[in-house]
């Protein structure tokens, strides 16, 4: 079998990935709001006050992209910069109201850009999906070097 695009694990999640931003982006710009900002208000939301190093781990991207994406969202008002209890170094980011009040917007915008996009399959094959997508997800985490 010849390598093609068809065939490419690699390139049908990478245009899935960015079909999935595209659509995402539309539904959550009359927020205000920017798809890394979200990925990131996501984490936050769930744990207000970590670290940009954290961030970066849980969101497995490059420390000057998290850089530039924090220094948007504290520019829009929707994080603070705080000291760090136990870390003289570190810096926590936290949340402001501004971003607290876009939480239920922005999750609905997100759900409604999923259901779109997986409408066409039955809930067992979501479920199926859902846990392949993950599973290919750990084993590049634990070959991140290769």
């Amino acid at each position: 079998m010849t390598f093609s695009k068809e065939h490419s694990a690699g390139f049908v999640a990478n245009h899935m990935a960015r079909l999935f931003a595209h659509g995402l982006a539309r539904r959550i710009a009359p927020l205000g709001l920017a798809p890394a900002q979200f990925m990131v208000l996501l984490e936050l939301w769930q744990e207000d006050g970590l670290t940009q190093h954290d961030l970066v781990t849980r969101l497995d991207v490059e420390q000057a992209t998290m850089s530039n994406t924090l220094r948007r969202m504290e520019r829009d008002g929707l994080i603070v910069r705080r000291a760090h209890d136990h870390d003289r170094r570190a810096r926590r980011i936290c949340l402001t109201d501004k971003a607290r009040a876009l939480q239920a917007a922005a999750i609905r915008a997100a759900q409604d850009q999923n259901e779109t996009a997986l409408a066409s399959l039955s809930d067992a094959e979501r479920a199926h999906l859902m846990a392949l997508m993950h599973k290919v997800v750990g084993a590049m985490r634990r070959n991140w070097g290769d």
